[in-house]
């Protein structure tokens, strides 16, 4: 359940937090779990076929971010080999020693499950599954697939995507082409963001084994045209909400100009292939969705 490529911003180093509560909440990635609420409450709120109940989205956002955050520390167990050999992760409470894997796998397990409960219990079926595949997706395909492909990249947008989806499932009832409209926008909105970050952190990477496009290909060529070609292809995909009930034609002008922007940014790192110019693009994702999802409710709003 995860943007599964945002773990830190790219000129940051993990580090201890000073207390063992810290070191827990570090393991959820916070940071990371900001983009799943925000996706899965935009994701409740465009499904939403009545009047919006509050605490039915808090909670149904709550299991989504339970099980996201399972996810992350479940990772970060099977991880923490790779983790200590990276610059960025090396100080990490499972690398450093500050955790246990015994004690990540209980608190990790103890999140996803009660996720899982709170999603099948309180929202509904259709959205508990949509979780559980996420997890499953992302711990036992993704997560060992990502140390021997860089197609792994292409899997883990799937359970990155799922968040939107879930909040849909959970005020919607069921899974609809609104929804699948908002899916397909967070997974071809993930190549961008994520070559973006495998450029800036090649250099560790390759140190720890991950056959990511930038360690394959020193040059940048492979990562470029793959973040290049999918913001391209996110241009006229953005604006899908609108041909399918979920938003208006204001919002394909700001869908389009959103775009727009993000694909100049991807051009201008396919260009240069510079860390100056893969800065700007990972900067200018994670600007792009949460201004995606606002254009979309306030044109719903009005």
């Amino acid at each position: 359940m995860k943007d599964a490529h945002v773990d830190a911003p790219p000129f940051a180093v993990s580090a201890g937090t000073g207390s063992r509560a810290g070191d827990f909440v570090a393991l959820v990635k916070p940071r990371l779990n900001v983009l799943v609420v925000a996706s899965s409450a935009a994701g409740y709120y465009l499904g939403a076929q009545t009047a919006i109940d509050v605490s039915a989205m808090a909670i149904a956002v709550a299991g989504t971010a339970l099980v996201a955050g399972g996810a992350a520390a479940l990772n970060q167990v099977y991880e923490r080999d790779t983790d200590a050999l990276m610059r960025r992760t090396r100080l990490r409470p499972l690398p450093d020693r500050r955790i246990t894997p015994r004690d990540g796998i209980i608190f990790g397990a103890t999140l996803s499950f009660a996720g899982l409960l709170l999603l099948a219990m309180r929202a509904n079926l259709a959205a508990a599954m949509l979780a559980f595949a996420t997890l499953v997706v992302y711990l036992n395909v993704y997560t060992p697939m990502k140390r021997k492909s860089p197609i792994a990249t292409l899997v883990g947008a799937v359970p990155g995507a799922l968040p939107p989806l879930i909040g849909w499932a959970a005020s919607h009832g069921y899974v609809s082409i609104g929804g699948l409209a908002l899916f397909a926008i967070v997974f071809v909105w993930q190549i961008p963001h994520f070559m973006a970050i495998a450029w800036l952190y090649r250099e560790d990477y390759g140190r720890a084994g991950f056959p990511m496009l930038p360690v394959l290909d020193p040059r940048g060529g492979r990562a470029a045209r793959q973040a290049l070609v999918y913001a391209l292809v996110l241009v006229p995909l953005s604006v899908a909400p609108a041909f399918v009930g979920v938003a208006g034609k204001p919002y394909v002008v700001i869908a389009l100009l959103l775009s727009a922007a993000l694909a100049w940014l991807a051009a201008r790192f396919a260009s240069t292939r510079n860390d100056a110019a893969a800065r700007a693009l990972f900067l200018g994702s994670i600007t792009y969705l949460p201004l995606l999802w606002m254009a979309m409710i306030v044109n719903r709003i009005w």
